[in-house]
């Protein structure tokens, strides 16, 4: 990267700030700070004189730290320490601060010594360090291989210092440390302001008022205190802005106007960065354009709006620096003043550090305003988690006291322990679930240990102060100074003093009875850390003139806020230790390390082909992107899945009347967001939305030159003239549109100004439009003017992006798109089907980082990438081939704490991430899917490719690309399976469809069952053959056959037959199914007078009717039974609800083929001719319950009756069929597995709120089951009483003849009896009908 400066890095964060603004900022900084630009990237180091380095030690004078420069061969050939280990450091002091864009190292001249891996510190003093930071973590820089290569990196991001320090972490193994460097960048300067605490700096207007659309506000400022005003100003008006530290991070307050109703709130507050107490420095800077505003916070940009609905800031007399003004007022005074330093403060153009400095500002008559920056008196001290710091006290006192500041961020680590004198015990302070806790063992008494704690959540990363204090028989444990809630204990205890202190953890050479309760060791930083009223001298403890220490680092505080910018998505909370950050992700509706990936699906349509029936449920449009989910009715009782969202507005709602108003507004809440609703209309094939004005005396549009009175508001808040049934650029209605309005002289019907009601309605479909957020009505005020709105719900059909598909019909094919933007997060999702056995997914490449998807191996899925620690490769291994020519899902996920791979419902392979490394993939090529430079390329097709959210559109591309067809075939392959009992999968080009019309099944999966109630007397005759065809005609044999063709006999005598129904029934005797033939062959299933089930076949051969009888239950108890009935020749298999099939055999006598079949006759049996006895008596009264699902071979009989097909001509009814599923079996197709379904409720997720699962209104469960079991209760006594009604009311129905009275003048059998018999006429009344659907 190539740096360049005025004065300082000429990086400007403009965002959306006009040009011209960004111009006039740039060109008055750069003529009040210097001259011009220049590349920063001079050497830094050559040029010095020796006595600008210093070094931890030196071998011999040949070795010392002067002779570090690059390339060069003076002394030794470069610096070596005497000792080759982890304290040496190489130090660099250039005199004055310089931005530093890059490091370059080498080993010592032709020798085995080199450094493979380094750290740099810098500093503004000499003192209080600071590691350079890259991608969140304190980097380590990859060194030298050999003694004489050079090694240079660019710095990430530039750094401004005096001193730099090289600290060796790793060298070459069969040499020692060696090391050469050449620091680059240029020179800097700037003005500084010191600030006391006190004083405050105005900037006073000219004009005594400031009205600012625009403002760019920068500086940069650095404090060890965690609280204070970096700037305020204010207007009498109510507005507003400041900007301070609250608990070390930034806070910026705006308000551009509130009202006093307060129907307007202006103020908003935005928080940003953290740890900003670390005596750093940290650049701001502030644009804001009307209520957009960039806060940039050290190269974090964060970007937002405000609040309310003005644009302009206006302020009165001053924008004050370093605190509030002073007015007098206890609210103003409350918030401390900024103490530590500030540089290059800019206020719109205006210099404020050189006007400060030239005396053109008047500070506060209260504090000392200097422009040199004094530096605090702290030594911090850094601790690992094998650091311990040891110093000595003041043995054989009689009081025991020792204080210090700590901040970490682990809940537990050991901070203090000692030993008394004399045996007396030992005294432990620890940190312990965020809590200090200290622990006195005494040895002179029985009770030998004293317990206390104070403070909660101490590890939140600031700093807080432990003071402990024990005497004899007293102790008292004070946090953060609070005396009042200091923790006090008068339990006996002895105290004398021993002669040292071990901080943050303990030697490995302790004997085990000298190791503390505590074993974990303190990972942090201390400072102010006193011993027996004694502040210990850390820089004597480092040089070795006091106590000892091993792996902690004097003068600087390394800890690093993993939080801050948060890596947890949409909106999960982050936790963090010392080495590692975790995001909890519960109620976000996200999952995964950083609540990246969404629980839901994309779209109605992507639930409907995971077998979902018709409910509510939580989709996310665009997955791992912005928008949360939303709740949404999918209706998927149609070929096509409608989506739906609600809104508030009431149907009809009226307006006008006695109205002052000239126009009049309806606003329509949606139960999600507008941008939400974008994401589904845009996706979706069709939308609609119902409109509807009624009126009387209110015109509408005011067709056909006039002014629309009334108009509604869609998407971007544009207003649109058209009404429903027309569309855009149309000032009509639906009646101007079809020319059938009321006064053909307009084009809607309320525009004739009537004075009798009239409506115009209709649908808006063009989608881009919608939805409807406002209407707004304006010929409402004049007397007698009427109106009525009504808004219906938004309704989409249809999914673009889940069937957006490609077909590579060759390996060289590929399709390209712009470079992938997934630095820190990036998703992939895809469906693939193949019969190839390898082949590249996708592939965009970088510099040296890359990310690929791959099929490895018929068997094998591979994503790999590097993010510059090196190529990662995640395989995930099948059982199964994979190129099976059927759809497989491919997810790959990779974020800064992990890398994730999962294929259709297999474990999913994760590969964590580095603690410490590279974690932006930085590409720049572009991406390539279906193929890979020099690889062997996809063939087959991908569906659904979605990136970090965005659905790619393959099928656009794929149009205008050789070798890549748009769209794919063969979706049954993969989906047919979701079409139960019988239906057969018909392909589409967006998917599939199930045909359900040779199934006795209903719904968009086959699994609705069709099934109608039978009143007493009631009956459906279902004819084999259509009046007026010969029996042998073909239709007939096509209806009687099975699924085998073998069973479709010239002679329609059948072998074989399969049957299968479901029903409920509390009355027996009964007929549930007949089926008659031309000759005595028939065949019957009955409910005996026991109410047990009996089948009966007779097909010839024999004297009587072979019977199976099932005896083990009774069947007439109400409860929905399923019955199947397989025939094969002789061989009978009757499975009865549940129960394992049970084979039968006809008697060898018996005929095996049933001959000429005539009808099928549900509930009762209506045939001419000799019917055998038993089913005679079982005929009356006749059947009274629910026949469900009835299905002989492939013929429906009832679903034929229901549903009007080329069947339907063939069914005769006997009085009226009421549909109903009261006689459906309760389980019609298997249930997913809770391993397998993703929606799956168990005991875990119960509470969970986003669960994809259909989900109601929220009902808690066990009230749920409770009301659920009322429910039954309740509704088996009414059906009791209800039967029981009709039972001492029932219509007795006789059975008169076979041969009825007036058969000669009837055209049929079954006319003379409808003729004859008014029992026949009955029907069910509408009371019954509504507890029986």
């Amino acid at each position: 990267m190539s740096l360049y400066v005025c004065g300082f890095s000429c990086g400007f964060g403009g965002g959306f700030v006009g040009w011209f603004l960004l111009v006039w900022f740039l060109v008055s900084f750069f003529f009040t700070e210097t001259l011009g630009c220049k590349k920063c990237d001079e050497p830094l180091v050559s040029a010095l004189p020796h006595s600008s380095f210093s070094s931890s030690s030196s071998m011999t004078s040949s070795y010392m730290p002067g002779y570090a420069k690059l390339n060069k061969r003076g002394g030794a050939g470069g610096w070596s320490p005497s000792d080759s280990d982890h304290y040496q450091w190489l130090q660099v002091d250039f005199g004055n601060r310089k931005q530093i864009s890059a490091i370059a190292t080498q080993g010592r001249y032709s020798s085995s010594d080199w450094v493979t891996q380094y750290r740099m510190l810098y500093s503004d003093t000499g003192r209080n360090w600071k590691p350079y930071h890259q991608d969140g973590n304190i980097w380590a820089f990859p060194g030298n291989t050999n003694s004489d290569s050079v090694v240079r990196h660019d710095l990430q991001h530039a750094v401004i210092a005096r001193y730099v320090r090289i600290v060796p972490l790793d060298w070459n193994g069969e040499g020692q440390i060696g090391l050469r460097i050449e620091v680059y960048g240029c020179s800097y300067w700037a003005d500084v302001i010191n600030f006391d605490g006190h004083v405050v700096l105005p900037y006073r207007f000219r004009n005594k008022k400031m009205k600012t659309l625009k403002d760019v506000i920068s500086l940069k400022f650095k404090t060890s205190e965690s609280e204070g005003v970096i700037f305020h100003g204010e207007g009498q008006q109510g507005d507003y802005i400041t900007l301070e530290l609250k608990k070390a991070k930034l806070v910026l307050n705006l308000n551009l106007g509130s009202n006093q109703l307060g129907s307007i709130y202006g103020h908003t507050s935005v928080m940003t960065g953290s740890l900003l107490d670390d005596h750093h420095w940290h650049s701001i800077i502030i644009e804001r354009h009307g209520r957009n505003i960039n806060l940039t916070l050290d190269r974090h940009m964060q970007h937002f709006r405000t609040n309310g609905e003005f644009d302009y800031l206006d302020l009165d007399y001053e924008i004050t620096f370093g605190g509030m003004p002073f007015s007098g007022k206890p609210s103003s005074n409350s918030r401390k003043n900024f103490k530590g330093c500030m540089e290059s403060i800019n206020y719109n153009g205006n210099n404020i550090t050189d006007l400060a400095k030239r005396k053109k500002l008047e500070p506060s008559n209260v504090g000392n305003l200097s422009f040199s920056c004094v530096e605090p008196h702290t030594v911090p001290v850094f601790f690992n988690a094998t650091s311990y710091l040891e110093v000595p006290g003041r043995p054989s006192q009689d009081l025991f006291s020792v204080s210090f500041l700590f901040r970490t961020w682990n809940p537990s680590g050991l901070l203090v322990f000692s030993h008394f004198a004399d045996d007396l015990g030992n005294v432990e302070i620890d940190i312990n679930e965020g809590k200090v806790s200290v622990h006195i063992n005494v040895t002179q008494v029985k009770k030998n240990r004293i317990d206390i704690s104070s403070g909660s959540g101490l590890n939140d990363g600031q700093w807080h102060e432990v003071r402990f204090l024990a005497k004899e028989n007293f102790a008292v444990l004070t946090i953060d100074g609070d005396e009042a809630s200091a923790v006090r204990t008068n339990s006996p205890l002895q105290v004398k003093t021993g002669d040292k202190y071990l901080f943050g953890g303990f030697p490995i050479q302790m004997n085990d009875s000298d190791h503390p309760l505590f074993q974990h060791s303190f990972q942090g930083c201390m400072q102010f850390i006193h011993v027996d009223d004694q502040l210990v001298d850390l820089h004597a403890v480092e040089q070795g003139q006091l106590g000892s220490f091993a792996n902690v680092t004097i003068d600087m505080c390394a800890i690093i806020d993993r939080c801050v910018p948060n890596h947890c998505e949409h909106d999960g909370k982050c936790t963090q230790t010392w080495d590692s950050f975790k995001c909890t992700c519960d109620g976000t509706g996200y999952s995964g390390a950083t609540c990246h990936n969404s629980i839901h699906e994309l779209s109605c349509e992507a639930y409907k082909h995971l077998g979902k029936t018709s409910n509510y449920y939580w989709i996310d449009p665009d997955g791992s992107g912005a928008l949360g989910p939303l709740k949404v009715y999918c209706n998927m009782t149609e070929d096509k899945v409608w989506t739906t969202v609600y809104h508030d507005l009431q149907m009809q709602t009226s307006m006008g009347g006695n109205s002052l108003e000239k126009l009049s507004v309806l606003q329509l809440n949606y139960s999600a967001t507008m941008d939400q609703i974008s994401a589904i209309t845009s996706s979706a094939e069709y939308c609609e939305q119902f409109i509807s004005y009624s009126c009387k005396m209110s015109r509408l549009l005011n067709t056909p030159e006039g002014n629309p009175y009334t108009w509604w508001v869609g998407k971007a808040n544009e207003k649109h003239y058209y009404w429903g049934g027309s569309g855009p650029g149309i000032q009509k209605c639906a009646c101007g549109i079809e020319r059938n309005c009321t006064d053909p002289k307009y084009y809607c019907n309320c525009d004739a100004d009537y004075k009798q009601w009239r409506k115009d309605t209709g649908m808006l479909s063009y989608k881009e439009h919608l939805p409807v957020s406002q209407v707004v009505v304006g010929d409402v005020d004049r007397p007698g003017s009427e109106a009525k709105i009504s808004v219906g719900p938004v309704r989409c059909q249809g999914d673009r992006n889940y069937w957006n598909a490609a077909s590579f019909v060759t390996s060289s094919s590929y399709l390209h798109f712009s470079t992938f933007q997934g630095e820190t997060s990036a998703d992939i999702s895809f469906y693939f089907k193949t019969s190839a056995s390898d082949g590249v997914f996708l592939e965009n490449l970088g510099n040296t980082d890359f990310i690929k998807l791959e099929l490895k191996s018929a068997t094998e899925v591979s994503f790999s990438f590097d993010v510059g620690n090196g190529p990662v490769e995640i395989v995930v291994r099948s059982s199964n081939q994979l190129n099976d020519d059927q759809w497989h899902r491919v997810n790959a996920e990779r974020n800064v704490k992990q890398a994730s791979l999962q294929v259709d419902q297999l474990p999913v392979e994760v590969r964590k991430a580095p603690t410490e490394g590279h974690t932006r993939l930085e590409l720049y090529s572009q991406l390539y899917v279906g193929a890979a430079g020099g690889q062997r390329g996809f063939l087959g097709c991908i569906r659904s490719l979605r990136m970090n959210g965005v659905t790619l559109d393959l099928e656009e591309r794929a149009k205008v690309t050789p070798g890549v067809k748009p769209g794919c075939s063969g979706h049954c392959t993969s989906y047919g399976m979701y079409c139960a009992n019988g239906g057969k999968c018909v392909e589409k080009y967006n998917g599939y469809s199930c045909d359900c019309s040779k199934t006795a099944y209903d719904g968009p999966f086959c699994i609705k069952d069709v099934g109608a109630f039978f009143e007493e007397g009631m009956w459906l005759r279902y004819n084999f053959h259509s009046p007026g065809t010969s029996m042998k005609d073909l239709v007939s044999r096509t209806l009687l056959s099975s699924t085998d063709p073998d069973t479709t006999a010239p002679d329609l005598n059948l072998n074989k037959e399969e049957l299968s129904f479901s029903f409920s029934t509390t009355k027996s005797p009964c007929v549930l199914l007949y089926i008659s033939s031309y000759t005595q062959d028939f065949m019957a299933v009955l409910v005996k007078p026991s109410g047990n089930l009996q089948i009966r076949y007779s097909l010839g051969g024999t004297k009587e009717p072979y019977n199976i009888d099932v005896d083990h239950r009774n069947m007439a108890n109400g409860q929905p039974h399923t019955v199947n009935i397989t025939r094969n020749g002789r061989d009978i298999v009757l499975q009865l609800d549940h129960y394992p099939p049970t084979s039968y055999s006809l008697p060898t006598a018996s005929d095996i083929q049933f001959n000429s079949p005539k009808a099928l006759f549900l509930g009762k049996v209506i045939e001419i001719g000799k019917i055998d006895q038993d089913i005679y008596k079982y005929n009356t009264p006749g059947f009274t319950g629910c026949l469900s699902r009835v299905q002989f071979n492939q013929i429906a009989p009832l679903k034929a009756a229901l549903r009007p097909t080329n069947a339907s001509s063939h069914v005769h009814i006997q009085g009226e069929l009421v549909e109903s599923n009261c006689g459906a079996s309760p389980l019609t197709i298997p249930p997913m597995s809770a391993a397998t379904d993703p929606w799956h409720l168990d005991s875990a997720s119960a509470d969970f709120p986003y669960n994809g699962q259909a989900i109601g209104d929220g009902v808690n469960r066990n009230s749920a089951i409770i009301g659920g079991v009322i429910a039954v209760v309740i509704f088996t006594i009414l059906c009791t009483l209800v039967f029981l009604i009709r039972y001492m009311f029932r219509h007795k129905g006789t059975y008169h003849t076979n041969e009825a009275k007036g058969a000669e003048s009837a055209e049929s059998a079954d006319a003379a009896i409808m003729n004859n018999d008014p029992n026949f006429t009955e029907t069910i009344d509408e009371s019954k009908k509504e507890w029986l659907i």
